[in-house]
């Protein structure tokens, strides 16, 4: 029979690794009598863990909120994927990096030497490379979070990228990150369509709006809403390319914020933008089919430059033995 200690600690994994369980179910993965149950899940409450109890037949025992955080049972793989997720978090979130630093130290002081070993090894073998990002407060973050979950609206400032300042509500759906940065995806109720909203430009205001009733995601692919949104923000140019080949195959070779129409089987159109005219020109090229485009009025002479540049490096083009 296990000791006292190992079993409230056994008792607690149990407990963790599912919402419900009967009083004599956990008597027999223990080795014990109900009766021991009852007295060792008083035990766990004297320790700050808030276990709560069914009565009845159909009654049983579950983990239940606590005021207190106490500390979570984790086989090795469990706490290897913590410790890793603690180095990679807080990506664009203002006092989360000493937060999950703090976390970090005091999991890996408990971690047996083998599995603290993996650790290193692993944080050795990788790099992570430089991105651009744009903070975020967390308090901003749960803020909108509780507004997601209970179904609130949200009212608030935001900034446009000339710094002008105008007064939303919106109904959030959900928080994205991507690219560095946070995004809310969100219906906006004073245009009656979809959008999404940079977070670091958000300035909530109190109290939340009125609480809605979700709608369907957009378009269907909430996913792919947001990367062609944030793709094409930054578009300084559009254009329509009719392009003389499959959509299945252009679909491949762009980028997601690239809408793509099926005309017929050998045909599409592609809705897509750049910087300026002289990189859509160049980007166009790497469609790798014939097309005919409909844009602003310097594209063309745009495509002419591109097509006199090639053929230039054609014609002085020469050989190199393979």
């Amino acid at each position: 029979m296990l000791s006292t200690s190992a079993r409230l600690l056994r008792l607690l994994s149990l407990l963790q690794s599912q919402r419900d369980w009967t009083g004599p179910a956990l008597a027999e993965r223990l080795g014990v009598s109900t009766r021991t149950v009852r007295s060792d899940v008083g035990r766990l409450r004297s320790l700050g863990y808030s276990v709560e109890a069914a009565p009845g037949v159909a009654g049983g025992y579950h983990l239940g909120p606590g005021a207190a955080l106490p500390p979570l049972l984790l086989d090795e793989e469990e706490a290897l994927a913590v410790a890793i997720g603690l180095r990679t978090a807080a990506s664009g979130v203002v006092g989360f990096e000493g937060t999950a630093l703090r976390a970090l130290v005091k999991l890996e002081q408990t971690l047996p030497a083998p599995l603290r070993h993996r650790l290193e090894d692993l944080v050795a073998a990788t790099v992570a490379l430089p991105a651009e990002s744009s903070d975020v407060p967390v308090d901003r973050l749960t803020a909108i979070a509780d507004a997601v979950r209970c179904r609130e609206g949200v009212r608030f400032s935001y900034e446009a990228d000339n710094d002008a300042s105008t007064l939303r509500t919106a109904e959030p759906h959900r928080l994205v990150h991507t690219r560095g940065r946070w995004y809310l995806a969100a219906w906006d109720v004073d245009h009656a369509a979809w959008r999404t909203f940079r977070v670091d430009r958000m300035r909530l205001r109190t109290p939340n709006g009125p609480r809605f009733v979700p709608r369907d995601e957009p378009e269907g692919d909430l996913i792919g809403f947001v990367e062609r949104a944030v793709g094409t923000a930054t578009w300084q140019v559009r254009a329509r390319a009719h392009v003389r080949a499959p959509a299945a195959r252009i679909i491949a070779r762009v980028p997601p914020a690239v809408v793509v129409e099926e005309v017929d089987a050998t045909t599409c159109i592609a809705h897509v933008g750049s910087d300026s005219s002289d990189q859509l020109a160049l980007w166009l090229g790497l469609l790798d089919a014939d097309f005919t485009v409909d844009g602003p009025a310097d594209l063309a002479p745009a495509l002419r430059r591109v097509a006199a540049r090639y053929a230039r490096a054609a014609d002085a083009a020469g050989t190199v033995e393979a």
